[in-house]
């Protein structure tokens, strides 16, 4: 094979970097409009469940492709669930999660606080796909989202950034590439590993206190490398290794987050832990 065959696939994960890809069909559905019962603003959490679950897309996802699996997944089991857009970059439509991922965790604090003033719930609970499951935490950290949020789930999170198996140490060697991405995609930039956006995030611990999160990972994402850059270190914190519940189980950092139902009886046990039960490789046909 060439060398530079054996970029073509790093660099297509550089371009999904802690994000998704975009069915064709789904995407026409992406306008914002509610799917399968979800964006429902007359929904009332119930006694079972009375926090409404916020559900945060990933970098080129948006509100409705990267939810299709989880959000009537969780809609069927008793949830009132939300979801938002973000991160939208000018004349870009349907790719978002790419702008500075500062000013995004500033747009789900007005989304959660008008989820919060829809249902009367006093907090909610927040499951993120990628981005999705590290951009919150500055919210948590740096806005006030720790007095409004009870638990934080993410899928294949970037909470440590990503190397892309090595592929983002060569960027310096590129002049004026480090500089582009920065400019074109900031999202994509703040998820290189030690970049000034991550090294703000994790200075002084990857927790804040009063908030339960959840790390699900799988021993075969390609995206966010190593796999376990992912997981958190501090109180209140469980990191799950999708493969040490089920085997089998061959899901990537896109199929974790839309359409493993596996990892999604694992979310609903993170946000219900009072009456969790065990995930095994049965829970994809549960």
């Amino acid at each position: 094979m060439l060398p530079w065959k054996r970029l073509i696939r790093p660099l297509a994960a550089l371009l999904l970097a802690a994000g998704v890809t975009l069915p064709a069909a789904a995407g026409a559905q992406a306008a914002g409009a509610p799917s399968s019962g979800w964006n429902d603003y007359s929904c009332r959490p119930s006694a079972a469940h009375p926090r409404p679950v916020v559900l945060v897309h990933g970098t080129f996802g948006n509100s409705v492709d990267n939810w299709l699996g989880l959000a009537p997944y969780l809609k069927a089991r008793g949830y009132c669930v939300y979801s938002l857009d973000y991160g939208q970059l000018p004349g870009v439509p349907l790719f978002h999660g790419l702008g500075p991922t500062e000013k995004s965790a500033e747009q789900l604090d007005a989304f959660v606080d008008k989820v919060l003033a829809a249902t009367g719930a006093a907090e909610t609970d927040i499951v993120g796909h990628s981005q999705g499951g590290m951009m919150p935490r500055y919210y948590l950290r740096f806005l006030g989202g720790a007095d409004e949020v009870n638990a934080l789930v993410g899928i294949a999170p970037s909470n440590h950034g990503t190397t892309l198996n090595g592929l983002t140490r060569l960027l310096p060697h590129f002049p004026g590439a480090e500089d582009l991405l920065s400019e074109a995609t900031p999202a994509l930039a703040d998820q290189i590993a030690g970049s000034a956006f991550l090294t703000k995030l994790n200075a002084g611990g990857d927790t804040v206190p009063g908030v339960r999160y959840t790390v699900i990972a799988t021993r075969y994402d390609e995206v966010v490398t190593p796999y376990r850059s992912g997981y958190l270190t501090g109180p209140n914190v469980r990191n799950v290794l999708l493969q040490d519940l089920c085997p089998l189980d061959l899901s990537e950092h896109l199929a974790i987050g839309l359409f493993d139902r596996v990892a999604f009886h694992e979310v609903a046990n993170a946000l219900d832990p009072a009456h969790a039960r065990p995930t095994t490789c049965a829970s994809a046909f549960s």
